[in-house]
């Protein structure tokens, strides 16, 4: 149990840190509370790509820069605590590419693996609806078979990427209790998005996309037909880690925020970190990042190794996310009534940490998933 990174982890992410500063958040800071439009996003996914991160979990053979779990999620941390709104549009890009480069036809494969790898085209994936949510089985999206494809109608919710996307892999049902994964284009076969306004993370797009009798061809399919849900539900293992990856880099700016405003900011005759009760904040916001940290590592790890981490994934997440709304309201509190600024960037890390307890899972959703594995009953039955 080796918790040091190794020297060429080191040298990654002291590298692609300089990029950041350089080159990504002269840009990102230009879209702080609204879109990063399409065309930004694939000049920053240029950059991005260069290092892994919008391209690392796909193979070298297939394109990619084949990076194991824990070295993508040190990319990704490190992304996050600059923009955490640019690191979600690049986990959500790179896990359409992982199943276009898992199941997608050989057509579809050399059309979009690898302009999605390079950042010329944007992906998103669609599970969630309206009257759904985490009751994935109960999605009413429909692929009826007809001659040479299916007809899709249905609409999902809660879909990252959704404005900016060429296109989406959706999830929908192909008949009773089986789902199926497809490839619809945006140009080519058509559909709707409305965006959604949002606490937080307003940078990173979030709407709803409507599918009204779009024709998707067979070459489009995803795997075999009613194949969709298991390989939905592998992925969520790898979102809860990534979902919780951008929560770590929030706390990350927040606690360093604090440190430093904590140094200059004087009170009763003195800096505000010589008082006790500042210091008992920073040292809380410390110890509950660290802790964090640690597990959300241990699940990619188990990834890594192939052992599987959907305990390790659900434990992390409900801990991580929730513990990282705790990080920055106690960032706030150092900073007093300036932390409630808009002018300081703690507000905005406190907004967007809240919403990172709901995708991928719920806080109470992967509770039950933990409670699950403890009792082998399970509470969703």
């Amino acid at each position: 149990m080796n918790f040091q990174p190794s020297e060429a982890q080191v040298l990654a992410v002291d590298s692609w840190r300089k990029a950041i500063v350089n080159e990504v958040v002269p840009i990102t800071r230009q879209y702080l509370d609204r879109i990063i439009p399409k065309h930004e996003v694939k000049k920053l996914l240029k950059i991005t790509t260069q290092f892994g991160v919008g391209n690392g979990w796909v193979a070298a053979a297939d394109g990619g820069l084949g990076l194991d779990f824990v070295t993508s999620g040190l990319l990704y941390e490190a992304l996050a605590e600059y923009s955490a709104d640019l690191a979600g549009v690049c986990f959500v890009n790179e896990g359409a590419a992982a199943k276009i480069a898992s199941a997608a036809s050989p057509a579809i494969r050399e059309r979009y693996l690898q302009p999605t790898l390079a950042g010329d085209l944007i992906g998103c994936s669609a599970i969630s609806e309206p009257d759904t949510g985490s009751d994935v089985r109960a999605m009413r999206t429909t692929a009826t078979a007809v001659d040479g494809g299916y007809r899709l109608n249905g609409e999902k919710l809660w879909i990252s990427n959704s404005s900016v996307a060429d296109y989406v892999v959706v999830t929908a049902a192909t008949g009773d209790n089986a789902f199926t994964m497809f490839l619809v284009d945006r140009e080519e076969h058509g559909f709707d998005v409305r965006e959604i306004d949002k606490l937080g993370l307003n940078g990173w797009s979030l709407g709803q996309i409507s599918f009204s009798d779009v024709f998707v061809p067979d070459e489009n399919r995803l795997g075999d037909v009613g194949a969709g849900l298991r390989e939905t539900m592998k992925g969520f293992e790898r979102s809860r880690c990534f979902i919780s990856l951008l929560g770590l880099g929030l706390g990350q700016a927040a606690l360093h925020a604090a440190i430093d405003y904590a140094q200059q900011r004087r009170q009763f005759g003195k800096e505000i970190g010589k008082h006790q009760l500042v210091q008992q904040l920073l040292a809380e916001m410390a110890v509950e990042l660290e802790a964090s940290r640690l597990m959300v590592f241990k699940g990619l790890s188990a990834l890594d190794v192939g052992t599987g981490s959907n305990i390790e994934a659900s434990m992390a997440k409900m801990f991580a996310t929730e513990a990282m709304v705790r990080v920055t309201h106690k960032a706030i509190q150092v900073h007093g009534a300036f932390g409630i600024s808009q002018e300081f960037p703690l507000e905005r890390y406190f907004r967007s940490a809240r919403m990172l307890t709901i995708p991928d899972g719920t806080t109470q959703i992967n509770t039950l998933i933990v409670g699950r594995y403890l009792t082998g009953f399970s509470a969703f039955s």
